[in-house]
């Protein structure tokens, strides 16, 4: 009984079109509370009390995990157990009056801009070279998600007005532009090395994705985190490079040049403004390390 709300929950999320990624850690997350709930022998979920809760969230802690992985871990058991409250399984929610672990303060990561000239520099003129070369100019040139960069589609495209159709999270759907350079790596790749890689497909029916892999199928988001860390390991940066790390890098670049945050925050596709703020934070970090090195009385 246990295990079918649990499966019951993940289909209702896959009907709402939540995003693969997103369904992922939702399974993971349940799953490793429904671990814990069979070894305390409990048979239904009506038995779950906030005991049994913050016996987990300490074990979590004890395990290692960040605040960051705890604090989503109990977002996802906020929402099945609301799902089971409507379903009336559970009479009352034992979440209520456990509270989310305080936020780490911590700054996103973002390469320089000579950096990321040496890390879109690298990939050759081949139809795979020519892909991670358009890869990495749409994450750092339109600052979208590594998810909504697998997802794109063709008729998600035009390169020649400089846009892209980006479907975000919740399925949210945003206008995003593309600076002239990432346009041109965008058409090289579309008229040179996406038609080679469809060859490899066979006899199947023609793929709609925008970027594919090897065997001209639609490329993962662990795959593209793969490529990602091989430039990044030619380029020798000496830091940890995701593909986030390139968004990230997109909007601090854009407000250290005077982007209004309002506009960054669109652009990003942020609910709140808030969430973008924290890029107001890294300007000010890298301004006060200017001031510090150059001032003769810093």
């Amino acid at each position: 009984m246990l295990d079918q709300h649990v499966a019951g929950f993940l289909q209702i999320l896959k009907q709402k079109n939540y995003s693969p990624h997103t369904l992922e850690n939702y399974a993971v997350d349940l799953r490793q509370f429904l671990q814990f709930a069979r070894e305390k022998a409990l048979e239904s979920w009506e038995e779950v009390d906030h005991h049994h809760l913050r016996e987990y969230l300490a074990r979590l802690k004890t395990g290692g995990a960040s605040r960051a992985t705890v604090a989503r871990k109990l977002a996802s058991l906020r929402s099945f157990f609301k799902y089971l409250t409507r379903l009336e399984v559970v009479e009352k929610n034992p979440l209520l009056h456990i509270h989310n672990p305080k936020k780490e303060k911590r700054l996103p990561r973002f390469l320089y801009q000579k950096e990321i000239e040496e890390l879109l520099a690298l990939p050759p003129f081949t139809p795979l070279g020519l892909r991670d070369r358009a890869i990495m100019e749409l994450l750092y040139g339109a600052g979208i998600r590594v998810s909504e960069l697998t997802g794109l589609d063709l008729e998600d495209l035009d390169p020649d007005r400089g846009y892209l159709m980006v479907f975000g999270k919740g399925g949210k759907e945003r206008l995003v532009p593309l600076g002239r350079k990432g346009c041109r790596a965008l058409r090289e790749y579309l008229t040179r090395g996406r038609p080679h890689l469809l060859r490899n497909r066979g006899k199947g029916p023609g793929e709609k994705a925008v970027f594919l892999n090897r065997r001209g199928e639609r490329l993962s988001t662990r795959s593209v985190r793969r490529l990602l860390d091989g430039y990044v390991k030619k380029a020798a940066l000496n830091k940890k490079v995701s593909p986030h790390t390139l968004r990230h890098s997109f909007a601090t670049h854009l407000l250290e040049g005077g982007a209004d945050l309002r506009a960054v925050q669109e652009l990003l596709g942020h609910a709140s403004v808030s969430t973008t703020q924290v890029y107001t934070h890294l300007s000010r970090e890298k301004i006060r390390s200017v001031y510090d090195r150059a001032h003769p009385r810093a």
